[in-house]
Order: C-alpha cells, then structure tokens, then sequence
C-alpha cells in the first residue's frame, strides 16, 4: 500500500507540473520556483561565477532553457559531471508575427506550426493562448523599461473546428488531410461581436476624432484589438503597452491521473516534460539532505534545453554550447586550466532523457518483434547503428547496472529496419561536447498529439532511475579500470 501511494505521490506532483508549465517558459517559471524552494542559487551567465564545494545553483538562458547543479563537496577541477539531459518544448501551434486574420465574418489567429506535431489531434478542442510578452513599463518622472511577463489566459478562447461530414463525405475513407496553412486558424470570435465589445479601435484614429498613438496603430494592424485587451486584462497593463510577444495555442483540459484502474496519466506535453520533471525531481531529492553531498566527488546536473523539436540549433538548444558552457565555467572556478577541462569531459556522463514509444496495441506491426517496450516496463534504453542515438555498450552497461542494484525494470528499443528512426539531444551533445551518452526515455502513447498518455509505474521508475544515477554514480564509474 504505501509503495502505491509512493507512485501515486510522484504521479501527481508531475500532474501538478505539467498543469504549471503551458509552455517552455512556463516549465523553466516552474523549475525555477522548485529550485529555489530546495535551497538552489541562481547564477547570471552576464556575471562572474563564484562556486564553492558542496553548494548548489542554477541558470537559464532565455527562460526556456535551464541548467541545474549540485557541487560534491569532495569536488576537485577536473572530476566528472554527471548529468541527465531533456527539453521543455513540445510540438504546438505558435502565433506567427501578425496575427490578424480576418475571413467569412471570423477573426481568426494566424498560427504557424512548430516540431512535428499530429496536428488532426488539434481540432475540436478547447484552446488558449500562453507564453510571455514584452511589455512597456513606464514610471512617473523617469524614462519607461521593458519587462518580460509571462502570461496565460486560463479560459478557452479559440477553437479549430472540423468540417462537418454532409460537406466532406468522404472523410472517413479517404482520411482527415487538413491544410496546415488555410485549416489549422483557431476562430476567435465573430467579427459582429468583436466590434460591440472592443475597447481599442483598429481603425488609424479614434472614435473621437483624434489620431491613436502610434504604438497602438502599429499593435492594432498586427493584432486582433480583442485578442490585445484579452493579453493586457491578464498582464495589468494597456494594450498599447504590449511591445511584442511569443505566444502559442494550449490546450485548456487539465493533465489527469486516469484509466479504469488509475494507472495512466492524461495529458499535453508529456514528451518530454515528463522527462522534464522526473530529472529535476531526482536532482532536488538527491541532493535535499544535509548529508547528501558530504561524498560526493563529482557534479550532479539536469539541464532542460529549448528547441529539441526543431532540431536543437538555437542559442538555448543542445546545439549551443549551454552545455560546454556550463561544465567549463564550474571547471574554472575551481582551477583555470584547459587540461582540467578536457580531463573532466572524459570523467562525466550524461543520459538523455526523452519520451519512447511504447508498443501499440492496435499497430502492433509497428514495432521491431524483439524490441517491443511496454507501459509499466521501466525506462527504455534506445539503441541505433546509424547513431540517431548515442547509446553504446558501456553506457548502456552504466546505466543498466545501476537499475540492477536497484531491481529497476529496463527495457530496449531499436526501431524497424524498414522505419526512419528519431534522434534526440543524446548524439547533439556526445559530438559537440564528447561526453559519454546513454539515451533513454520513460514509454509512452499518442507521441506528438495535443494528448498524449503514459503509465505512472513508468513515472516513478524514471524518477527513482534518475535519482539512483546522481546518488551512486561518481562509486560505479570508479569500478571501471579499463580506459573506455
């Protein structure tokens, strides 16, 4: 019973997670409070790094990329990093530039699509909009400043209806083709009722007479003045005080512990906040005690890169160097020498975390007959001959090894011969930084829809996978004598 209630507990403080985290910015908001709650110092990448042994600490870069590490207090330049890597971003509709569609007595908003996403899943539900906005703070006296606010509008606001059948009958033989160009516009409401409730007029002068300002002129023919009043009602502020934004269409249902016998997870954004969060729990418990660090040789780090959707090639994405950046900068703090640098890469170890597929029920043909890995299974161990994946045989022995001692389920994955195989951040980083890699990730189903599900057996083992990595990792590596 108390076992249960463990994997119960751990279920829902990832619910509580992802229901925090909309969007990438709202995950790095979410992983920073947590953070900072478990006794963690956040740095700025713009200042000098004073660390000292057995403290712990964090950064972000553009607040959709975070990097968090424990400092073992037998630490020395030169020691490894053992680190668990995973993204916050997920597939979704983003708003483009300008916004502004108008069409058949609509106002719709004009969204671009962002990573893969099965983007039929995203018709007929109940949508918002979420990310952070750019807004001007002007002060009484002194000159205004510009701020980044995060925002979400809670309610449902738009929808992306389907055709009704009469008028596509042959819908179900044919399949559901949307145009991701002229079908995937959520409505926002009917021009009539837009007109009656505005507060901002989208015309170049005011009811009055007089001439708008022109930030608001500028603002108003980019932008629907509804969704505007709808963004500066939630951020307290004018709409002609919003300078620019990031935003993206969310899904307003809930993430749930659900299934028949409450063993599923319901939600959005599970590849890869679920990875997301299972890492950053494991840092945090595996470093929470007063005690937990007294052995520790190494450096215990999570980082939650931007962009893995979209190929990692962004100034926060594993394709910067956030990584390097990271492992140097602690590396020099304690001694400024390349030697010690180069020598650290070599000790440190990093397991890519990011959502598998498990075996589908009714597409059982999809997967590989002897790598068919299974809700409730434990993480699976991803493997590729083409390197879409970086797992070898030593690290895949690392980290099966570790589940070992802790009689934690494993599973393995190689995708059909006859199927392009994904990648990960897992080749990313083992090329641009030479670290050796194990890519893994917890199995899931619905990979890429606007709902996806997985097992909260599947939760708990990664969390407590995770956590067994930072606690007796620097001791395993210590067995291995021969030089691999």
């Amino acid at each position: 019973m108390a076992r249960q209630q463990h994997k119960k507990d751990v279920a829902s403080d990832l619910v509580a997670f992802l229901n925090a985290s909309p969007t990438a910015f709202h995950a790095v908001e979410e992983a920073m409070n947590r953070l900072r709650s478990a006794g963690f110092d956040q740095l700025s990448e713009k200042e000098v790094w004073n660390l000292k042994a057995g403290k712990k600490y964090f950064f972000t870069r553009n607040h959709s990329t975070i990097v968090a590490f424990a400092i073992g207090q037998r630490y020395v330049a030169g020691n490894g990093f053992h680190i668990v890597g995973a993204h916050t971003d997920s597939p979704c509709l983003k708003l483009k530039p300008v916004t502004k569609v108008t069409k058949g007595g609509y106002l719709e908003v004009g969204v671009q699509t962002y990573g893969g996403g099965l983007w039929h899943t995203w018709f007929d539900r109940d949508l918002t909009i979420a990310g952070r906005v750019i807004i001007r703070e002007r002060k009484e006296g002194s000159a205004s400043s510009y701020a980044h606010r995060l925002v979400r509008i809670e309610e449902p606001i738009m929808r992306i209806p389907t055709l009704a059948i009469h008028l596509d009958r042959n819908v179900n033989s044919d399949g559901f083709k949307p145009n991701a160009q002229s079908h995937l516009l959520p409505v926002l409401a009917t021009s009539v009722k837009a007109e009656l409730n505005k507060a901002v007029p989208e015309n170049d002068s005011t009811e009055s007479g007089k001439k708008a300002n022109d930030k608001t002129d500028t603002t108003n023919t980019k932008h629907h003045s509804l969704l505007l009043q709808l963004l500066a009602s939630k951020l307290g502020c004018e709409p002609e005080d919003i300078c620019d934004f990031e935003l993206q269409a969310c899904d307003t249902q809930p993430s749930v512990i659900a299934g028949a016998a409450q063993e599923f997870i319901f939600s959005g954004r599970l590849d890869n906040l679920c990875m997301s969060f299972c890492s950053l729990k494991a840092l945090i418990d595996a470093t929470s005690s007063e005690t937990s660090l007294e052995e520790e040789t190494g450096v215990r780090m999570v980082a939650l890169f931007d962009h893995e959707e979209c190929g990692s090639n962004s100034a926060q994405g594993a394709g910067s160097p956030v990584m390097l950046d990271a492992v140097s900068r602690v590396t020099n703090s304690f001694r400024s020498d390349t030697q010690m640098l180069e020598k650290a890469i070599q000790r440190s170890f990093l397991v890519s975390a990011d959502m598998a597929h498990a075996l589908h029920p009714n597409y059982m043909d999809k997967h590989e007959e002897n790598h068919q890995p299974k809700l409730h299974g434990g993480l699976v161990i991803k493997h590729n001959a083409n390197q879409r994946y970086a797992t070898n045989a030593v690290t895949s022995f690392i980290f099966r090894e570790i589940a070992s001692v802790h009689k934690l389920p494993v599973q393995d994955f190689v995708v059909r011969n006859d199927t392009a195989c994904g990648s990960t951040i897992g080749p990313i980083l083992a090329s641009g930084v030479g670290i050796r890699t194990v890519d893994v990730g917890a199995p899931q189903l619905s990979m890429h829809s606007i709902r996806e599900m997985c097992a909260i057996d599947d939760v708990k083992h990664s969390y407590e996978h995770f956590k067994a990595f930072f606690e007796e990792f620097s001791q395993l590596d210590a067995k291995i004598v021969v030089d691999i």
